[in-house]
């Protein structure tokens, strides 16, 4: 098998081919950098992927490994190598930021190569099941970046920072709401970047789109004019993210069609940050949400006003609470989840999670499965009222206290939702979970409510152990369950037969 990627690969190659080769002889690092007149530490980094020797070098290691140059230095390698050699050369190894992580590519290579046989098996079944369930980079990309913002607990000090100097550079320390105007003067006055509302809305292919940049020059901020203002707002707020954060490598549309690297997608998602944390402040959502916590009852018309306080969608005011309470609050078992339901599609579809929680969240383990509709991100689709609003109107309102049927954990939810600005027949729901423990105990008096709703909840019905007449919400028998419970009697009949 041959490879075509760069140098970096090359490196991999040909340490997987001088590891394979040393082994075949049954020599040790030590005796084969005395037969070539190597360092064993240089040896070492050789086989690890960090070092490509000089063609004098490599001549000494090839007469040592008693192979000949050419076979030495070709991309080609043994059947058995096969995996690793593609697996090298793979886009999943050049895109993912293993850096982040502590870690290098070659560390994973490393470990790997230990054993290429029953590597190289893993690395089939992993390529089988990648192609069965049609597994891309860009889903890995995205799932490094959740993983990047668990191990950071969603938070992220120096981009508050950045955005509490522009705030108080621009005179906007003790502003109240921010809105479109001062962020659109703002984005051409000091960065030279003119927004036009018109095109997006015009154009056949586009007309979807949230935004488009145009680099220029001279430099161009396409939003979509049937946006909302917050959604508008929020667009030329990530704009201006990208210049006070210096970030440069970046998808040119808000709204993804292809992710093309780890830089672009982790740059997205640091310059939207510091879009929310310059349109809700720190400090002013605390202070909100210290109100709303401390309440003896649960107030479900003080998310709207916070909506209007800070000029934000329920997106964007939920995903920024879930990067603040933790700091604030002490509250990091958390989960942020967006469902949307389309007309064609009466099942409501997960768009977006994020879980800092040590438990599971609402999700279905299986694309075909139903999510529980108990859960209030769920249950708020069905809101009377959502036919006739709009996305500018009050969102409906859910909350409940969340008690999982297959572990003893329980969440206080709250869930808004409203129809989707440029798809309205869409509902979209978000919904925060927070797990119920002595800090939210100690941090929401409301908790206990008695008309706060009660709720035994599990992830999908397949596996819920709910009976159906104790849950008129039951979309489909328990058939995951049913087949894990036959599994475990057969397991426990032949304990027994056998015993």
């Amino acid at each position: 098998m041959a490879m075509n990627h760069g140098s970096e690969n090359l490196r991999l190659v040909l340490g997987l081919k001088a590891r394979a080769l040393r082994e075949a002889h049954g020599w040790t690092l030590k005796q084969l950098g005395g037969r070539a007149g190597l360092a064993v530490s240089y040896l070492s980094e050789i086989e690890k992927g960090k070092k490509y020797p000089k063609p004098e070098k490599l001549l000494a290691l090839a007469a040592a490994l008693e192979t000949s140059f050419e076979e030495l230095v070709s991309p080609r390698v043994a059947e058995e190598l096969s995996p690793l050699s593609a697996f090298a050369g793979s886009d999943f190894l050049r895109e993912f930021p293993f850096e982040l992580f502590g870690l290098e590519a070659s560390d994973l290579f490393d470990l790997v190569a230990a054993d290429p046989r029953k590597a190289g098996a893993l690395l089939r079944t992993f390529g089988d099941i990648a192609r069965r369930y049609d597994l891309e980079v860009e889903h890995l990309l995205f799932g490094a970046l959740r993983s990047y913002q668990q191990l950071n607990g969603n938070f992220f000090p120096e981009i508050e920072e950045a955005a509490e100097r522009l705030r108080a550079d621009s005179g906007w320390a003790d502003a109240g709401r921010l809105g479109e105007a001062a962020l659109t003067a703002t984005l051409a006055r000091r960065f030279g970047v003119a927004v036009d509302l018109d095109t997006l809305p015009a154009h056949r292919e586009l007309g979807e789109l949230r935004s488009v940049y145009d680099q220029g020059p001279p430099a161009k901020l396409y939003v979509n004019g049937h946006l909302t203002a917050q959604q508008r707002a929020f667009a030329v707020a990530r704009e201006i993210g990208y210049r006070v954060l210096g970030l440069t490598e970046r998808p040119v549309t808000g709204s993804w069609l292809r992710a093309e690297s780890f830089e672009q997608v982790l740059n997205n998602f640091r310059a939207s940050y510091f879009a929310g944390a310059l349109m809700i402040p720190r400090a002013a959502l605390a202070a909100e949400l210290g109100r709303f916590f401390g309440a003896p009852r649960f107030r479900a018309r003080s998310l709207p006003e916070m909506l209007r306080r800070f000029g934000a969608t329920p997106e964007m005011l939920f995903y920024r609470i879930s990067q603040v309470v933790p700091a604030e609050f002490g509250l990091t078992d958390l989960f942020f989840v967006r469902f949307f339901r389309d007309p064609e599609r009466r099942r409501p579809r997960l768009t977006k999670m994020l879980n800092l929680a040590t438990v599971a969240v609402p999700y279905g383990v299986s694309p075909e499965e139903h999510s529980c509709r108990r859960w209030p991100g769920v249950s708020v689709l069905d809101d009377p009222d959502l036919p006739g609003h709009s996305a500018t109107d009050p969102p409906p309102a859910e909350a409940a206290r969340c008690r999982f049927q297959s572990e003893p954990v329980e969440f206080l939810v709250v869930a808004l939702a409203r129809p989707l600005a440029l798809r309205p027949r869409t509902i979209s729901s978000v919904s925060l979970g927070l797990l119920v423990d002595d800090r939210l105990r100690a941090a929401v008096r409301f908790l206990d409510d008695p008309a706060l709703e009660r709720r035994a909840v599990d992830l999908t019905c397949e596996r819920c152990p709910l009976p159906a007449p104790a849950c008129a919400e039951r979309a489909v028998p328990a058939s995951v369950l049913e087949r894990q419970r036959r599994l475990a009697r057969r397991e426990a009949a032949i304990a027994e037969l056998l015993g």
